[in-house]
């Protein structure tokens, strides 16, 4: 197929290249080697209630996602959250206490105590780390500010995010942000008031701070739009097991046949990577190593929702839900109030609670059985927000490998995927395990894949 473009991976990467593809007029054909796209986006309504499989936002971080969005005509369908839903909650003391929402919020909260706000008072006369040597997030954090932020806020976001290690996660992979931060401002509050303004000029918006937003029928909506645009275009339950460099571009081999295409984006996760068969020509013509990729890190993570009457659970549950550190000793690792932050999710009189499970922290806890599983959230719950029932609904999605680990020493696989589409030429990279592992990190990492794959295919 002259000038087409193969895609691997129909998750929310794959879709938003091959959308955009498609827009500028390049054909695709887009491999799946599940019965459905969509990938971790997977949404389902039952009884009155809304469950989100994983992600349950996206966060405007950047004006890609806002333009897909409207690209794909689904603005009239967008839903952003309740006003009231603003407040987080970190898990202190066994119970949840609001996150300050301001300077003078941070001087007065119960959630830290004297010395850690005189570490933040500190915190700009902290010389920085200019020896060029990679450190975790815990690390820096303990550096910049004390160990009670580590363990008491810090390893809480880590799991929110993460759900990983803040004593192993990288600070320049994982938060290549923060460390700007310090490399150019020399201390994180003067960077987050001096660099507010060149934030606003590229358009950016920081994830702490981003607008947030759903669907009416939850994010599968989205995944929905893009995959019904590809019509034949998208080849669901076909596995592609091969790709060889050939004259004029690459031929793909799957389990349903072989074609031919002038480029191709490999969109799947690291782990499916590392089992790719890649050849490419030349006079060192071989097959690629791709096996180190199956070396990057993606722990176990279980989501379980559960419905619960709202007269039997003490906790209001207004706000975007609560994070738990691991020295408060739960077994979650935190929980969404999805209700509250959307309508519709929930029968009148009761409310929808979305916990995870497992991760690095816990990873043999996300397998077990389903009834084990709804049995450990509903203890911790029971403690944590006074839930007094039993769940009048309940759902629990299993990830084996749900989120990559960008740990210390993953620039070694950055550069390996740098070397890797040297020597390939037409043969590209996007997805988490590369630009960020969030939904719209997915979706500006497919943007800028149609938009490097069209420029090459115009050279």
């Amino acid at each position: 197929m002259e000038h087409s473009v193969a895609i691997i991976g129909a998750g929310i990467t794959g879709l938003t290249a091959a959308f955009y593809l498609q827009r500028r007029g390049v054909p695709v054909t887009v491999y799946e080697a599940s019965a459905r796209a969509g990938g971790v986006i997977r949404t389902v309504r039952e009884s009155g209630y809304l469950a989100e499989f994983g992600p349950n936002t996206i966060l405007e971080t950047a004006p890609a996602i806002r333009e897909l969005v409207r690209d794909a005509g689904l603005e009239g369908r967008r839903l952003d959250p309740d006003p009231r839903a603003e407040a987080r909650y970190i898990v202190r003391g066994g119970r949840p206490v609001a996150m300050p929402a301001s300077p003078l919020g941070f001087f007065t909260t119960k959630l830290f105590s004297f010395r850690a706000k005189l570490a933040v008072l500190r915190e700009p006369f902290v010389p920085p780390r200019r020896d060029g040597a990679e450190e975790s997030i815990a690390e820096f954090v303990v550096r910049r500010l004390n160990r009670e932020f580590l363990d008491h806020a810090i390893d809480a976001l880590v799991a929110g995010i993460y759900a990983g290690d803040p004593w192993k996660l990288s600070l320049p992979h994982a938060f290549p942000r923060l460390k700007a931060l310090e490399d150019r401002y020399g201390s994180l509050i003067k960077g987050q008031i001096f660099g507010a303004r060149e934030r606003k000029r590229r358009g950016e918006v920081a994830k702490d701070r981003a607008p947030k937003f759903s669907f009416d029928e939850g994010l599968e909506v989205l995944t929905d739009t893009l995959a019904r645009q590809l019509g034949d275009a998208l080849k669901l339950q076909t596995l592609v097991t091969e790709i060889a460099q050939v004259t004029g571009g690459w031929r793909v081999v799957t389990s349903r046949g072989t074609a031919n295409h002038a480029a191709v984006i490999f969109c799947g996760t690291a782990p499916t990577l590392a089992k790719l068969k890649l050849h490419v020509a030349g006079p060192d013509a071989q097959r690629c190593d791709l096996s180190p990729f199956g070396e990057i890190r993606y722990p176990p993570v279980a989501s379980v929702v559960l419905g619960f009457r709202r007269e039997e659970v003490a906790h209001p549950c207004e706000g975007f839900g609560m994070l738990i550190p691991k020295v408060e000793g739960f077994k979650i690792l935190g929980t969404i109030f999805s209700s509250s932050l959307f309508p519709n999710r929930a029968p009148a009189g009761h409310l929808t609670l979305t916990s995870y499970v497992g991760g690095e922290r816990y990873p043999d806890l996300a397998l077990l059985p389903e009834a084990k599983l709804v049995e450990l959230v509903c203890a911790d719950l029971r403690a944590l927000l006074g839930v007094g029932g039993q769940p009048t609904f309940q759902h629990c999605a299993l990830y084996r490998e749900a989120i990559p680990q960008y740990n210390l020493g993953y620039g070694r696989y950055r550069e390996l995927m740098n070397e890797l589409e040297q020597r390939a030429p037409g043969f590209f990279l996007a997805g988490h395990y590369r630009d960020g592992i969030s939904v719209s990190d997915s979706i500006v990492s497919g943007r800028r894949a149609a938009e490097r794959v069209a420029g090459w295919l115009r050279r």
